[in-house]
């Protein structure tokens, strides 16, 4: 029962800490009249399953690669986070500023929800990959789900943050601020479990 808590514990971190930014995409999209709610689901849940279904086939390196050197590809979400705080710090999103949504104004279907998903998600790849790597496909199984899950409920938070934008103002704020802590915890966690660094160690003992 731990094991399986613990899982969907790790699902859900690694959605929440990858699409944290998407939220405010989705809040986007929700805010223009011309995409209608069809649109926006449609789009969001194929731009997140195509880059599901890439890094799940970029994760079968798995099988002729040990584990623990895979564990090191956990330095991916740690860089990433890096950049996401250097970003911050140098250029801090405002998401109430009509200029940092200007991107999705001149579109209004499914196909460019999903191609802007893609686009804004780009870095998932580096952080899924060692996550899935290191699980078996019964895992992986239980991660799409949970996938599955919380897409819909990240399309149900942007809309209700859209139809009441003073309470939803602070959560897409602070989103941003949290992305980059959690993706860099969610790294040294990848190392850890892939018992990377003990390998090293032995290594470096020899």
């Amino acid at each position: 029962m731990e094991s399986v808590i613990a899982l969907l514990g790790l699902a859900i971190t690694l959605f929440v800490s990858t699409n944290a930014d998407d939220l405010v995409v989705l809040v986007g999209f929700f805010a223009d009249p011309r995409f209608s709610v069809r649109d926006v689901v449609v789009g969001q849940y194929a731009g997140l399953a195509v880059l599901f279904v890439v890094s799940v086939a970029a994760s079968l390196l798995s099988v002729v690669i040990p584990g623990a050197y895979l564990g090191f590809l956990g330095i991916f979400p740690i860089l990433i986070g890096l950049k996401k705080l250097v970003e911050l710090r140098h250029h801090p999103l405002n998401p109430d500023d009509p200029v940092s949504r200007s991107r999705t104004a001149n579109y209004g279907n499914m196909q460019t929800v999903a191609l802007v998903t893609l686009g804004n998600c780009g870095d998932n790849i580096g952080i899924y990959v060692p996550s899935f790597a290191v699980r078996s496909g019964r895992e992986i199984a239980v991660i799409a789900a949970v996938f599955v899950a919380m897409t819909a409920l990240w399309c149900i938070v942007a809309h209700w943050m859209v139809r009441h934008p003073r309470l939803g103002a602070p959560l897409r704020r602070y989103a941003h601020l949290l992305a980059p802590v959690i993706l860099i915890g969610l790294g040294i966690i990848i190392i850890y479990n892939a018992g990377s660094v003990p390998w090293l160690l032995r290594r470096w003992g020899r």
